[in-house]
């Protein structure tokens, strides 16, 4: 069929006809599908088994400086698992802290300390009139969460096809010292799978903030969330870390990682990379909160990966498991609404997530007749703070939990979602 905005009021009303007794069909097919998070499919999780066997009675608890894993102690990690996770962020071992199993836990003591004991010696954020905070749109609702959680006012910053809108973040970070951070998903961004191009890691790396205690959260969650083992496919960023030391700015981020996607979610290893003198500040809070993290969890995974190339080879077993899903919901896209003209998605090289664009005015419309038939989406408007999409227009897809085989039923579901909501619009008009 030919775009849809070429089309008469008439053909538009015999089209909708169709779709309709089609999406009736749906309904009573009795289908049950979950594309609504980024989970690891069962095939995914079954890859790190093994790691429950590396570790019995007969097993050496002790670190390679002689530590027993067993005991207290080692408040910043195990060495091995340091070097792991630095290995996975590309930084130094002496950059890294490991806390627990997840690093949304991490991002939100962060916030937390920031407003209870202030950043490196400067004043509480508790104690002032007004706290604001940056947010990439599209981004991650659980980012969006946490500073509302903490009354932070949230601004929406554009992304571009190479990452956050520079010109904006860079004004308004250099004009306004109520901002004290930005969310960042710099490689495989969440949902929109972009990586942050040279030019936009260096302008952060460069920013002149008014607050001397403006942060970067750099969510490095899919650092190594490659769909493809050749390599000319991989995204790859400049090193934060390096580019703020360059920069003159070394205590400007915070970059975090885990392993909650490669091998347990929930029962992962989370880590934060930044300055030492950041390290010193969190380690005397940590020291209060904590004796020290899951030791034991730490060398599971230490003994299971091995290094640094265990990690990597594992991850292609992810991604071997991954690619058939995204392409199945990718190639449904393009066999079905490329022609009709009426949205726009994109076609990340690695991440969890589909960003698609419906039709201004739709995208809540579509995701609750999705729900209606049998299957959930991420809400409409959660990929902005406080739920809400100016344009309501955009919808996150996470192809990681289904089969391929239930993906197309799935994508078949939403396309003709699509077509109903962008019609029943065009006809408003």
């Amino acid at each position: 069929m030919a775009g849809y905005n070429t089309l008469s009021k008439e053909q538009l009303n015999e089209e909708l006809v169709k779709l309709k007794e089609e999406y009736a069909k749906i309904l009573e097919s009795d289908i049950s599908l979950d594309m609504s998070r980024g989970k690891p499919g069962e095939d995914q999780l079954n890859l790190s088994m093994g790691m429950m066997n590396v570790l019995d009675g007969n097993s050496d608890y002790k670190t390679t400086v002689g530590f027993d894993c067993r005991n207290y102690g080692l408040l910043d990690g195990i060495p091995e698992a340091k070097q792991m996770m630095a290995d996975i962020m590309e930084v130094s071992p002496e950059n890294v802290i490991v806390f627990g199993n997840a690093s949304l836990n991490i991002m939100y003591d962060t916030v937390s300390r920031s407003f209870t004991h202030g950043v490196l010696g400067e004043t509480p954020w508790c104690k002032l009139d007004k706290v604001k905070w940056l947010c990439p749109v599209p981004g991650y609702d659980r980012h969006f969460s946490i500073t509302e959680f903490f009354g932070v006012e949230m601004i929406n910053v554009p992304m571009n096809e190479d990452g956050p809108d520079m010109d904006m973040v860079e004004k308004l970070v250099s004009e306004d010292e109520a901002i004290k951070g930005i969310w960042c998903v710099p490689k495989y961004a969440n949902p929109t799978g972009v990586a942050y191009s040279d030019e936009v890691v260096r302008r952060f790396a460069a920013l002149k903030p008014a607050a001397k205690d403006f942060r970067i959260f750099w969510d490095n969650a899919y650092a190594i969330h490659h769909l493809y083992e050749d390599e000319s496919k991989q995204e790859k960023i400049l090193n934060i870390l390096e580019e703020c030391e360059k920069a003159g700015n070394p205590d400007m981020v915070y970059e975090f990682a885990s392993t909650s996607k490669v091998s347990f979610p929930g029962s992962g290893v989370a880590a934060m990379a930044t300055s030492k003198a950041n390290i010193a500040f969190i380690k005397k809070q940590m020291g209060i909160q904590t004796i020290g993290y899951d030791k034991i969890n730490q060398l599971r995974h230490v003994k299971f990966f091995k290094d640094f190339d265990g990690v990597k080879a594992h991850m292609m077993k992810h991604a071997a498991l991954l690619r058939p899903k995204f392409d199945a919901v990718l190639s449904m896209l393009d066999k079905e609404l490329k022609d009709a003209e009426i949205a726009a998605w994109t076609k990340p090289q690695g991440g969890y997530f589909i960003s698609l664009d419906v039709m201004e005015g739709c995208a809540k419309k579509v995701v609750s007749m999705c729900k209606d038939a049998g299957m959930i989406l991420t809400g409409a408007g959660a990929t902005y703070p406080y739920g809400k999409d100016p344009k309501d227009s955009n919808i996150r897809i996470a192809p990681s939990y289904a089969t391929p085989e239930d993906l197309v039923k799935a994508s078949k579901i939403l396309i003709v979602c699509t077509k109903i909501a962008t019609i029943e619009k065009m006809l408003e008009a």
